[in-house]
């Protein structure tokens, strides 16, 4: 039988949870790198996701078996529900398609700067090749404007930076990255290792401004260090503060998304600093809770969900999960 999880083109698929279509491939194709394979995703990917699945659970989905996995027991009543659930979805999809002819709809965004400057381009050029009717307006603002705008439901789907916690939002997606130093190759850091904020708080620097995600977690580090802080450059653009760093001896602090091309191209350079506060900045796709995404929301919400997963664990960023991965698994 051939795996339906695996057909890409398959639009049934993206209106599911990436969790239980990864679990459908894992049981038909017997392995977690067979299903990594089939699905074109990294291996770890679809280990964590069979994880969380069982952790949301409380039950065992696998039993190893010479080299492949077997369905427990549990496994086989999930699989049944997912085959049931994909054929309905294919129905009402085959349907929708029919009644709308060219899929359209609005889909409406609110995202921080960073995601702005190149993932979220990325990823609404790939999703408009596949649903050209569909409008998408995008905003641009800080962390916890972006979350208000989807909270006042104007916007349906916001990417922001540790939103705040009401009933409001649903958190639908989160991914903890480390913030660190910015600085050019010529600066005399540049080579060090285990960094601190105190050691570069020896040189000059550049902050975000108060009321940015950013900020807030460097604050709780600065108050963990005696002493004041000298003279220093403030902006609420992190755009701006990499031209500082770039053009003269200061540092500046995010998380790796939106520099990638200044690393790429070798112009900054980006030290993870160890001060607690500064590990995880959580990154996050907030939804409203007190009102359904409408489908072209809802297509563009699961096709980011999906996207973005991958290529934050190809950037060796962890999720937020202490479990190990299944190491013994094939």
């Amino acid at each position: 039988m051939a795996t339906r999880a695996g057909k890409g083109n398959d639009k049934a698929r993206n209106l599911y949870a990436p969790a239980m279509r990864y679990f459908a491939a894992v049981a038909e194709m017997g392995s977690i790198r067979a299903a990594s394979r089939e699905l074109n995703v990294a291996s770890s990917a679809v280990n964590r996701q069979i994880l969380w699945l069982e952790d949301a659970l409380g039950l065992q989905l696998f039993e190893r078996v010479g080299r492949r996995l077997k369905l427990a027991q549990a496994g086989e009543i999930l699989l049944a529900h997912v085959r049931r659930t994909y054929s309905d979805f294919d129905a009402t999809i085959a349907e929708l398609d029919a009644l709308q002819g060219l899929r359209r709809g609005t889909v409406t965004i609110a995202a921080v700067e960073s995601i702005a400057e190149n993932m979220l381009p990325m990823l609404v050029s790939s999703f408009r090749r596949e649903y050209p009717g569909i409008h998408v307006r995008v905003t641009v603002t800080n962390a916890l404007e972006a979350a208000g705008l989807v909270e006042a439901a104007e916007a349906d789907v916001g990417f922001t930076f540790d939103p705040p916690s009401t009933s409001a939002l649903t958190v639908a997606y989160q991914h903890d990255l480390p913030i660190g130093a910015l600085m050019a190759p010529t600066h005399p850091l540049a080579d060090a290792d285990n960094l601190s904020l105190a050691d570069c708080l020896r040189y000059p620097v550049a902050l975000p401004a108060e009321g940015l995600s950013l900020r807030a977690r460097i604050d709780a580090s600065l108050a963990q260090i005696p002493g004041s802080l000298r003279t220093y450059v403030e902006a609420n653009s992190l755009r701006f503060m990499r031209a500082l760093a770039r053009q003269e001896q200061v540092i500046g602090f995010q998380t790796q998304i939106g520099c990638e091309d200044d690393l790429s191209s070798g112009v900054l350079v980006f030290k993870p600093l160890r001060d607690l506060p500064l590990q995880q900045d959580r990154f996050s796709i907030v939804t409203s809770s007190r009102r359904a995404l409408a489908l072209s929301a809802g297509m563009f919400f699961n096709y980011a969900v999906i996207a973005l997963e991958d290529r934050l664990a190809v950037n060796d960023a962890k999720m937020a999960s202490p479990r190990p991965e299944m190491g013994a698994m094939d």
